[in-house]
């Protein structure tokens, strides 16, 4: 598919884009080729081949959820640098107000 000079500058003036002649010259020759890439894709896709995100099926790995016991809050706390109401203490970002 050739696209004339015409055409570049329709799609260019849609974009609101101001080229000159030879920017349309050889915007015209760029897009020609990206127009064939486009094409020879579009010539490989078969009715017969389903759309795809991935080459390869994806399947997650998951574990079953078990509750196990965990530390006790006061020795979790003990290792804290600060602890207030029996929770970490960070330091306040943004200004916040509490």
């Amino acid at each position: 598919m050739a696209l004339t000079n015409a055409d570049v500058a329709k799609l260019a003036d849609l974009a609101r884009i101001q080229l000159t002649d030879e920017e349309l010259a050889s915007m015209a020759s760029q897009l020609d080729v990206i127009l064939d890439a486009v094409a020879s894709v579009s010539e490989v896709a078969k009715a017969d081949v389903a759309p795809t995100s991935h080459a390869l099926d994806l399947t997650n790995v998951f574990r079953e959820d078990v509750v196990k016991p965990s530390l006790p809050i006061q020795e979790v706390l003990a290792m804290a640098p600060a602890v207030e109401d029996d929770r970490f203490r960070v330091p306040r970002i943004l200004g916040e107000e509490s």
